[in-house]
């Protein structure tokens, strides 16, 4: 191999586009820019994300994410802390006292994680499909 060998591949350079050479070219007099206009004249661009002065989408939007109100009232318990509670009815009340959900909980859901072998009494929380399926079949009860 050759330094005057070497080639590049085909379709690696491409000529440059000839603006300005006649009518029948497409590219002859204003040269593919159009008539007029911001975008006809030389350095006639603009930033990314300008709107023509309206106020800008990135600047019309809030800075701040969305944090849900409902999220600092609810909670999740686990069927295996569930388990562990010693109480006849387990509602909101007893989930608070017993300090597994905090004490401003206004909602609490029970989902399926961990095994639950005894029969427990649930009454007024929220549950999944599948903690409900695994505390009726040990043998408790939901109350919703």
């Amino acid at each position: 191999m050759f330094l005057n060998t070497i080639r590049s591949s085909e379709g690696a350079r491409k000529k440059a586009k000839r603006v300005g050479r006649g009518i029948g070219s497409t590219l002859g007099k204003t040269c593919g820019r159009g008539h007029k206009g911001q975008k006809a004249r030389s350095g006639g661009f603009h930033k990314v994300g300008f709107e023509g002065g309206q106020m800008p989408l990135q600047r019309r939007l809030p800075k701040i994410g969305f944090t849900s109100r409902v999220k600092e009232l609810s909670a999740q318990v686990r069927l295996d802390e569930l388990s562990r509670v010693d109480a006849d009815v387990i509602d909101l009340g007893v989930l608070i006292s017993k300090k597994l959900v905090p004490a401003h909980t206004k909602i609490a859901k029970v989902i399926k994680s961990g095994e639950v072998s005894k029969a427990l009494n649930l009454k007024g929380l929220k549950i999944t499909a599948g903690a409900k399926a695994q505390i009726e079949a040990a043998g408790g009860r939901v109350e919703v």
